[in-house]
């Protein structure tokens, strides 16, 4: 009965609109007072503090700022014109250079709203001015903007290592092919899309312009192999990786392309500030609000509803699955990450399941949270830069949610697909 009034409690914070990590620590704040239990309320303070203290959380700041920094250092237009030379003469064939970009991209910034708010705006433009639907160049945009916190490197996969112990190394190569697959989910939706609606190809580019495009992005698709070479050659950790990342962007952008300058930098470190604090006071809160629910041995509860309808370890998983995904509609998906892995992680033991398969299940859960309203933040973010209303861009995306939630189902019961590359190399 408590769990029911504590979330029922969130939720309504949710629907009158106040922040999610405002909702998070009230509704713990709450339900101390009411409990007769203000006595642990100075805890507060000193669980959200470390809620946010792991060295691992130290890489979500600088792979945004990594992100910013390509997005206005001439990085984002170098990998779009290689994606057009490379897969443009598929039919619908833009719709195609959208998603390979965002395949490319994601190996360098690791959050979703950075690729929907930089490489999605350099996207939409060029598919608008060949005629394409605005509806259908924002839902693609908005769906291939989720490849990139499955595809190393990833913030969502870094807070999940922080919290659960995982090497987040290992996290990085899971989250290789089931990104991949993202893709090319997304691009079969593209194609019979396009062939219904008759949708343009571009001109099949020579093997000049194919070469002279990848030369141009070639230091730009160096950084990924950087990153994922360096944790795996044991140069430097994933939070040092994030460092690299920052500088390498910072280089290519003010000594090679030339295209950034001293005076964009103030700009583009206060945006990074800005979009870390907001993550990071969701992960404070978020951190309270899981220090809640085992104080009141609420993960105990869920698990002992769980076991009692079934102990069959397929069902226990598509249960698990349906929780994440009812809870990514209302939730922002860093919240449910932080909130859900202490309730699920000791289940996940109980039942021997591999908790790098089960990091890789839990990030594709909030990656369709993003697509999908109330609160889908790539679902926002480019209906704001696109001005497609919310409702005709939801109609649009749905293609490519189905994509995704095939690959989930696909992650969820063949853990090879997440396993091969963590258990070969590592």
């Amino acid at each position: 009965m408590l769990t029911l009034v504590i979330f029922a409690t969130l939720v309504a914070f949710l629907v009158l609109g106040v922040p999610i990590a405002v909702a998070l620590g009230l509704t713990a704040v709450l339900a101390f007072v009411f409990m007769g239990e203000g006595f642990v309320l100075p805890m507060v303070a000193q669980r959200m503090y470390s809620a946010t203290t792991g060295f691992t959380l130290l890489a979500i700041p600088f792979f945004i700022l990594a992100g910013n920094l390509m997005n206005t250092g001439g990085v984002t237009k170098r990998v779009f014109r290689f994606a057009l030379a490379l897969v443009g003469h598929f039919r619908g064939g833009l719709g195609h250079v959208n998603v390979v970009s965002s395949m490319i991209f994601s190996g360098m910034s690791g959050a979703a709203v950075a690729d929907a708010a930089g490489l999605g705006l350099v996207e939409m433009e060029a598919m608008t001015k060949s005629g394409y639907d605005r509806r259908f160049s924002a839902a693609i945009t908005a769906a291939s903007s989720t490849i990139g916190p499955v595809v190393p490197p990833s913030i969502p996969f870094v807070i999940y290592g922080s919290i659960t112990g995982v090497s987040v190394g290992k996290l990085f190569l899971a989250g290789c092919l089931p990104g991949v697959m993202m893709g090319l989910s997304m691009m079969i939706a593209v194609y019979f899309v396009s062939r219904r609606r008759n949708y343009p190809r571009e001109q099949r580019a020579s093997l000049k312009e194919l070469v002279i495009s990848f030369k141009e992005a070639a230091l730009s698709l160096g950084t990924p192999i950087i990153i994922i070479g360096g944790i795996l050659g044991g140069i430097f950790t994933p939070t040092e990786a994030a460092v690299v990342a920052s500088i390498y962007a910072l280089i290519l952008g003010l000594v090679v392309y030339r295209e950034l300058s001293f005076r964009d930098l103030p700009r583009i470190f206060w945006d990074s500030l800005m979009h870390t604090v907001r993550v990071m006071f969701i992960i404070a809160a978020a951190g309270f609000f899981g220090w809640f629910m085992i104080h009141q041995r609420i993960p105990e509860q869920v698990i002992t509803g769980l076991t009692a309808l079934t102990s069959i370890p397929w069902i226990l998983m598509l249960i698990i699955v349906l929780i994440l995904l009812a809870l990514g509609c209302f939730l922002e998906g860093i919240a449910v990450l932080v909130i859900t892995i202490p309730v699920f992680m000791p289940l996940i033991e109980r039942y021997a399941i591999d908790p790098v398969q089960f990091g890789v299940i839990m990030i594709l859960c909030s990656m369709l949270g993003l697509l999908t309203p109330p609160v889908g933040m790539s679902l926002y973010a480019v209906s704001s830069i696109s001005k497609v209303p919310i409702g005709p861009l939801t109609r649009e995306m749905w293609p490519y949610l189905l994509g995704i939630f095939l690959v989930l189902l696909i992650m969820a019961y063949v853990p090879q697909f997440s396993q091969w590359l963590p258990n070969y190399f590592m």
